[in-house]
């Protein structure tokens, strides 16, 4: 198999690979659930604990070394989606991303929420909430069907109703790896009439594994997690929010780091940048971490580098598993994300519910890592950039011997 990358690129895998702890005992294919932290993130959290603890907890001095870090981690965050720095919220994962923007529009009885059907239960569960509270209506649309084939922005675009307010999709969906078109599903839902339509983006699966120009896409919100595809710490993620509709959407959760105040100490109203959805006291070490993460990526290759490498390993793999007569991709067509679900058939040809579990038990005793989904019930593998080929070709092979075994 001949990649994309240069040989340059792939003969730097060995050391980049080294610095992972996680690597050296195991065949990691779980990055769509967390991505394993480099050492060197893991010493600079310590670090930072470190230098937090020597010089304060709490001092003049420290309180700007907050400040700066936590500048110096939107302007890195912006600078990955291709934003304004003032268009960054510093958050703690992807569903306070998504609850921000949920819970700051002001809706009012009858409007409507638009969901995909593959969309993650925590934000669902949020939209339910939202419609409960508010009287607000939840539509659903069929996304799943189209990863064997069809057009996911028509399918978006029949569901669209008078008095849809939001659509709530996923750039990659998480249980199929679909990489939907986001730009032409902006451009429907921003024409929409009577009113145009804002877009919620559940990014989980899409920052950190692919290029990404947000404001060329004109999206309303992108909310993402560093502890995944950027292989950073739990705990620390981002929501952009385009400015055209920052005074749209009012702050809900509340704190010092939300508002501007006077020589008297009274809030005189909100921050003017995205800062006004951050709250107050966090974890703050973990920026230096997830900064550690983000920067061991960037000295491999661009992000456009990794991108293709990881399409070209999961064609790989993809292939490998449509071969086989008891293994059906959820995706009918070769995936273009990292993430590769599949389900193992019975003599009928319909899924096997029970082998997907035991399969993935069974290779965790061998110490490769996969999981399972629910919805549709399958097995997913996730590859990274920095996953071998060998280890990608050794998973396809062990797969299809298992199955061969049922």
């Amino acid at each position: 198999m001949v990649l994309s990358a240069s040989s340059d690129l792939t003969a730097r895998l060995p050391t980049l690979r080294a610095e992972f702890p996680a690597l050296a005992n195991k065949h990691y294919f779980n990055f769509g659930g967390q991505g394993p932290m480099p050492q060197r993130a893991l010493t600079a959290i310590t670090d930072a604990h470190l230098t937090l603890q020597t010089e304060g907890p709490f001092s003049g001095r420290i309180n700007q070394w907050i400040q700066q870090s936590a500048m110096a981690m939107r302007q890195t965050l912006a600078d990955l989606l291709t934003v304004p720095v003032e268009a960054m919220t510093l958050t703690e994962d992807v569903t306070v991303g998504c609850n921000i923007p949920l819970w700051g529009v002001g809706w009012q009885p009858g409007d409507r929420i638009l969901l995909t059907d593959c969309e993650h239960p925590g934000v669902i569960a949020a939209v339910q909430e939202v419609s409960r509270r508010f009287q607000v209506a939840v539509d659903v649309c069929p996304i799943l069907a189209t990863a064997q084939g069809g057009d996911p922005v028509a399918v978006i675009e029949a569901a669209l109703q008078p008095r849809t307010r939001m659509l709530v999709v996923s750039h990659i969906l998480w249980n199929t790896g679909q990489l939907l078109p986001l730009t032409e599903i902006v451009r429907l839902c921003h024409a929409h009439t009577p009113n145009p339509v804002w877009i919620l983006v559940d990014a989980a699966q899409s920052v950190g594994m692919m290029p990404l120009d947000l404001t060329a896409t004109e999206v309303d919100f992108y909310a993402f997690t560093g502890h995944k595809w950027c292989c950073g710490p739990a705990g620390l993620g981002g929501l952009y929010v385009r400015p055209e509709v920052r005074e749209a959407i009012a702050p809900t959760f509340i704190g010092w780091r939300s508002i501007t105040t006077d020589a008297q100490a009274n809030p005189t109203g909100w921050q003017p940048t995205g800062q006004r959805y951050e709250v107050a006291t966090s974890d703050y070490p973990l920026m230096a971490g997830l900064q550690a993460a983000l920067d061991l990526h960037q000295q491999w290759g661009t992000t456009s580098d990794r991108w293709q490498r990881i399409g070209a390993l999961s064609r790989t793999l993809w292939e490998r598993l449509q071969a086989h007569p008891k293994i059906r991709p959820v995706m009918a067509t070769t995936p273009e994300s990292g993430l590769i679900s599949f389900e193992i058939l019975w003599a009928d040809g319909q899924p096997h519910p029970a082998a997907h579990t035991q399969l993935v038990k069974d290779l965790e005793a061998e110490h490769t890592l996969l999981r399972i989904l629910l919805h549709p019930h399958c097995v997913r593998a996730c590859v990274h950039y920095f996953t071998l080929e060998t280890e990608v070709e050794a998973l396809g092979d062990r797969i299809c011997q298992w199955v061969d075994a049922l």
